[in-house]
């Protein structure tokens, strides 16, 4: 089957050729994202592979359908880019990558977290200036603080394991309670009740009605004062006016992300030659207790590994049963019960 891959970067054509090592599939790579203007390099494929910032809104899903394109196979967990209803009308099917190492994600999480705190960034910027000064780099403890975690799925849990480790106290929100992270010691409470006890936030919570900008204003001013927060879950679960609005008063004490709200037009493209149009996005970098990478939690060799196993899993399936083995639910290619 011919697939047609968007959004490619020489480690993608790495590991998913590994995952494709029979050659049952070929792969047509496009370093353009997806988009309306993009789609017609579709044609031809019954298979487009897409990752987290390709365009697939109904314009372009119904462009992908008439050029014979029956599944859209996401290389990520997320889905908060695909018009899921229009996918069904039309007819396609949707499916995705549903955990991939989610240590992985956990793990960077914690990076950030001890690079803020103990600021190894400013301190590595210092050192290399021959400025050997510890004014400024004064961190805390983690053994002892109230973490609190938004989202407690695979991800939310390895981040509380580690967590716990590290001696926190650990306070939860999510909409069901994970057995395991109770078994950890963690303490479900409401979101607000947690942001007002919290000495560090973790957002590990999908992009939905429900968390979209959950993070506002109105939640930052319960905040306990001087919070570190911490994102790399999706951008839009933050209101990021807000965050500037709540460094700028002190409200937050520091602010890592790894994830942002427009980040389409930044991540994942070398734009070191160019000025960043994105005022917002150009404000945080000017905050010193600001630490942002691009997109990266999930960039190890055994994430990406998986992925591309899956997704190859998920296309050889649907080509072989018209289901493939991780549809998104509300697609087409949900199995039928029983």
């Amino acid at each position: 089957m011919k697939i047609a891959v968007f959004s490619t970067k020489p480690y993608d054509r790495q590991f998913l050729d590994a995952a494709n090592r029979d050659g049952r599939h070929r792969l047509v790579w496009f370093e353009a994202r997806l988009s309306l203007e993009t789609a017609p390099l579709a044609a031809g494929a019954g298979v487009v592979c897409a990752f987290v910032n390709d365009q697939l809104d109904r314009p372009v899903l119904e462009l992908l359908a008439e050029l014979g394109v029956r599944l859209i196979a996401l290389r990520s967990a997320g889905f908060n880019n695909v018009d899921m209803s229009a996918a069904a009308s039309l007819g396609l099917s949707v499916c995705r990558v549903p955990a991939y190492s989610p240590q992985a994600v956990a793990e960077h999480t914690l990076a950030l977290i001890l690079c803020l705190d103990r600021k190894i960034h400013r301190a590595y910027n210092r050192v290399r200036e021959g400025n050997f000064a510890l004014e400024g780099l004064l961190g805390f403890d983690l053994a002892g603080k109230t973490v609190g975690i938004v989202g407690t799925g695979k991800i939310g849990e390895a981040v509380a394991r580690i967590l716990g480790g590290f001696g926190c106290r650990l306070l939860a929100h999510d909409v069901a309670e994970n057995p395991a992270c109770l078994a950890l010691g963690a303490r479900y409470v409401p979101r607000d009740e947690l942001f007002a006890n919290a000495d560090v936030v973790t957002l590990h919570c999908p992009l939905t009605p429900d968390t979209y900008h959950c993070v506002d204003s109105a939640l930052l001013g319960r905040a306990k004062r001087g919070l570190m927060l911490v994102n790399t879950s999706r951008g839009a679960v933050i209101d990021t006016r807000a965050v500037i609005r709540a460094l700028k008063d002190g409200t937050l004490g520091s602010l890592a992300l790894d994830v942002y709200e427009e980040e389409a037009d930044l991540f994942f493209e070398n734009l070191s030659d160019q000025v960043i149009r994105d005022d917002v996005f150009a404000r945080l970098l000017t905050f010193p207790n600001v630490l942002i990478t691009g997109h990266q939690a999930f960039f190890t060799v055994e994430a990406l590994t998986e992925i591309a196993q899956t997704t190859m899993a998920n296309i050889t399936a649907f080509e072989e049963t018209g289901h493939p083995m991780h549809a998104v639910p509300s697609s087409r290619g949900v199995p039928p019960a029983g």
